[in-house]
């Protein structure tokens, strides 16, 4: 049996036609039933719908052979427990700086509201700018509105929630899309598997191309 950790939403929408391509369909809808843990038209796979940032903690300790995640989520994480086979290039977006508009550039330590804090050090240590991490776990934009942080770094598809706040896009991070993450242990124990999974989303990403 294999498990395969996914979340619900947009990441889960867009792997599907992956997990079609390879005879992986869940028998229940993630949207409308409460079970976490779904079987699915494969009787040798099943799927366990998570929170979006426990799938790579999920994968690591070996309650999922396999997950899909999004980079930014793998980054927090800190990845090197698990091998990273596949860019899916699914659910993409951008990892970026916001600020209100046309707020100056701030001269000297700056205040940072983020959810990605690992990522968000890292970026300023390597620009050498000194910045004050606050950790939000939601409703970012707010933080500049009301004088918590100078700016945010968080995730940005179209847009329109940071212009409808009053605020604009800064610098880009990274682009972020969804992976394909293995547990090194299951690779070995379950590799015939495993690797056949793979081949056949390999050839997915392929034929999309």
């Amino acid at each position: 049996m294999l498990t395969i950790a996914v979340s619900k939403g947009r990441i889960y929408e867009e792997a599907l036609p992956f997990l079609e391509q390879a005879g992986i369909k869940p028998i229940d809808d993630p949207d409308t039933s409460r079970k976490l843990i779904l079987q699915t038209t494969r009787d040798d796979v099943r799927l366990v719908i998570i929170r979006a940032t426990d799938v790579p903690t999920f994968v690591e300790y070996g309650a999922a052979d396999m997950g899909i995640a999004g980079k930014d989520v793998l980054l927090e994480h800190g990845g090197e427990s698990l091998y990273e086979p596949l860019d899916l290039n699914i659910a993409t977006c951008r990892l970026m700086t916001a600020a209100q508009v046309s707020a100056p550039e701030i001269k000297g330590r700056i205040r940072v509201a983020t959810k990605y804090v690992k990522t968000a050090k890292s970026y300023f240590a390597e620009r050498g700018i000194q910045a004050d991490i606050i950790k939000l776990y939601g409703s970012m934009e707010l933080a500049p509105l009301v004088g918590l942080a100078d700016c945010i770094v968080d995730l940005v598809d179209t847009g329109n929630t940071l212009k409808a706040n009053g605020l604009e896009p800064r610098e880009l991070i990274m682009t972020i899309s969804s992976r394909l993450v293995v547990n090194k242990a299951a690779m070995k124990m379950k590799h015939e598997a495993i690797q056949s999974l793979l081949d056949q989303f390999e050839k997915t990403l392929d034929q999309r191309r």
